[in-house]
């Protein structure tokens, strides 16, 4: 579906990354991993068969030299998908949530959106084609206890809309993907540094089924379903898909 296509995933080391990465891969893709910490980079480059770059998908002057150099060694940069994560809180009421907390996700989740996207649009644009892909909660939709998720999920929203009405006459398809929560990328250290107090994995399974009772069909989606899903859209497959959000959340926000 992919052959000889040139993908950047950026945030490309955790788990749904290295999905992603692994389907893109498997497709006839080649496949560069960008992010901030070499040794995880490494080891699932390794295992998926990708190239990695360390970068700081924040730092504007390192993405733009990023992007050229790939189209240097590879020859043109067709998929760009943005996964690096915001620094997110949730499970706090926003009565009693800083002004610090509730921004970080909305800024930092907008500019390194901007910044990435920005860089593949100008390339792709100088090619005539490509698509570029951005994931996030739903949650722009209005959810509670999500502090500052719901507003820089809704900024996403709009800014891939945006990036689609302004270069789809160029041949770029811009568009997301909302999942409302990939129940095996969840760990006990992602939902801390989400704000959830320390648990085991009996609790994270808790959470895991819970998420699953909220679906329509009583199941989250997993890393392989988002995956199968991002190789679909990035294919001359999803060739009529742009400008608009493709709602995998089982049901869990209806549209």
């Amino acid at each position: 579906m992919l052959q000889d296509k040139v993908a950047v995933i950026y945030g490309g080391a955790g788990s749904l990354g290295a999905g992603v990465a692994k389907a893109y891969v498997e497709a006839g893709a080649r496949v560069f991993l960008a992010g901030r910490t070499e040794a995880t980079l490494k080891k699932v480059a390794s295992a998926v068969g990708a190239e990695y770059d360390v970068l700081d998908a924040r730092d504007e002057e390192a993405v733009e030299a990023h992007a050229a150099s790939v189209v240097e060694r590879a020859g043109r940069f067709d998929i760009s998908f943005n996964l690096v994560p915001r620094g997110d809180l949730q499970g706090i009421p926003l009565t009693d949530m800083s002004v610090e907390d509730y921004t970080r996700p909305v800024v930092r989740g907008i500019a390194c959106q901007f910044i990435t996207a920005r860089a593949a649009a100008r390339r792709m644009t100088a090619q005539g084609s490509g698509v570029i892909l951005a994931l996030d909660s739903a949650s722009g939709n209005g959810s509670p206890m999500m502090g500052g998720t719901a507003s820089a999920d809704g900024a996403t929203d709009a800014l891939i809309r945006q990036f689609a009405q302004e270069l789809g006459p160029t041949g770029v398809r811009v568009c997301g993907i909302w999942t409302a929560g990939v129940t095996d990328s969840l760990t006990p250290e992602k939902l801390s540094a989400a704000g959830a107090p320390a648990m085991d994995e009996a609790a994270v399974q808790g959470i895991r089924g819970h998420l699953d009772s909220l679906r329509m069909t009583k199941r989250s989606p997993r890393i392989a379903d988002i995956a199968a899903l991002a190789t679909f859209l990035a294919s001359d497959g999803g060739v009529s898909i742009t400008g608009t959000w493709v709602n995998a959340t089982a049901g869990m926000f209806p549209s």
